[in-house]
């Protein structure tokens, strides 16, 4: 493989030919990627720094995943104006596994190729002695060039000693698994640089620091967890067809860039975006998955009729019933909001727009009613 195909999307390869030097060395790579438990699902952001890691994978290198159990406990400040909330013991130990699964939807798990490692394993047994030797070997000066920090000091708002430390936790990773290669975002380039540093403070070899783009969300913002504009790798195939398809056409090229590493298809940008969608749900769940995403999405949202699994409902004893409270009732509107939605021909019963507040039983026995254009229930007639 080229080292081209290795690098692919790299914003930063750093030192300039370091990489070619390590591939020089006749052995395989360790390459790491690092990630902090701090929510239970990894998006096909992050994903595509797991991406160059398969890629090296695939050339016979090693794979270092890092689970950031005990970072977590610190959080990463990068890109952050606030610190990070903890996380308790438990939290962590689910999201811990959940991620190992997701990561393993690009990786390729193989104990020859793919090393998974917890860094509570070696940093929960630093001694205070150990931590001071660490603050050494980075200035208070030099962590304030950090972008991050530098806005938080000026401004006058508050930076814990907690997180100035967290660059220096994360480099010693770097010296406990004796990196050669470390992969990140482009936020993260300061703390991979520190694990240069760090490195060759501890008379090792430093690593090669190479950087991904960060993936832009259907909403321009940076695809993130917390806020919830994410794309979970083994979020429910429905569910991620339906995301996929609310990317902007202006972002198709950076997505086919960046997510399915191949150019953007010519003509119709409505097919480019299905495409996509059928490559993001088959990787995680397979071929026969994203087409019955693709049929539920067609059905659903494009000619907005019923799923083909409704859940179901006994209808109140009522009659006629009232409408906004069954709507409240079922999909957990208030009547204010049920009321609305009526008044705006947005409540159907089989496909049929209803505009009374009051309904005879017997019209909405059997049926299929509709909130808007995903939300459904069967009306069971039994009382």
């Amino acid at each position: 493989m080229p080292i081209e195909e290795l690098t692919r999307n790299a914003v930063d390869v750093l030192p300039a030919g370091g990489l070619e030097a390590k591939l020089k060395l006749g052995r395989p790579l360790r390459v790491k990627f690092g990630i902090d438990v701090t929510s239970p699902d990894i998006h096909v952001g992050r994903g595509i720094p797991l991406q160059r890691m398969r890629a090296f994978q695939d050339e016979g290198h090693m794979g270092v995943l890092i689970v950031g159990d005990y970072t977590t406990r610190i959080g990463d400040p990068s890109g952050r104006s606030t610190e990070r909330p903890i996380l308790s013991g438990e939290e962590i130990d689910a999201n811990a596994q959940l991620y190992l699964d997701q990561a393993k939807v690009i990786l390729r798990d193989d104990p020859e190729l793919l090393e998974v490692r917890y860094n509570g394993e070696w940093l929960s047994t630093l001694s205070y002695a150990d931590v001071v030797r660490l603050g050494r070997i980075v200035t208070l000066a030099r962590m304030l060039e950090r972008d991050d920090f530098d806005k938080r000091y000026r401004a006058g708002e508050p930076i814990s000693i907690s997180e100035l430390l967290y660059p220096l936790m994360q480099a010693y990773d770097s010296v406990a698994v004796d990196a050669d290669v470390e992969l990140g975002g482009t936020d993260q380039l300061y703390n991979l640089l520190a694990g240069r540093e760090v490195m060759e403070a501890y008379g090792l070899e430093p690593q090669v620091v190479l950087t991904t783009p960060l993936l832009l969300s259907w909403d321009g913002e940076k695809m993130s967890s917390s806020v919830g504009n994410n794309i979970p790798l083994t979020a429910p195939p429905e569910e991620m067809f339906g995301r996929t398809m609310r990317i902007p056409d202006s972002q198709l090229e950076e997505w086919w860039t960046l997510v399915a590493e191949r150019p953007l298809p010519q003509g119709d940008p409505l097919e480019a975006k299905l495409e996509l969608a059928r490559f993001i749900v088959a990787r995680s769940h397979g071929e026969k998955a994203a087409r019955q995403a693709e049929e539920h999405f067609t059905r659903v949202v494009r000619r907005g009729e019923a799923p083909e699994e409704v859940s179901e409902r006994v209808l109140p004893a009522d009659d006629p019933v009232h409408l906004p409270a069954l709507l409240a009732d079922a999909f957990g509107l208030s009547t204010s909001e049920a009321r609305r939605l009526i008044a705006q021909g947005g409540v159907k019963v089989d496909g049929e727009s209803v505009n009374e507040i009051d309904v005879p039983r017997t019209r909405l026995e059997g049926t299929v009613l509709q909130a808007g254009k995903r939300r459904f229930v069967r009306l069971n007639g039994a009382a």
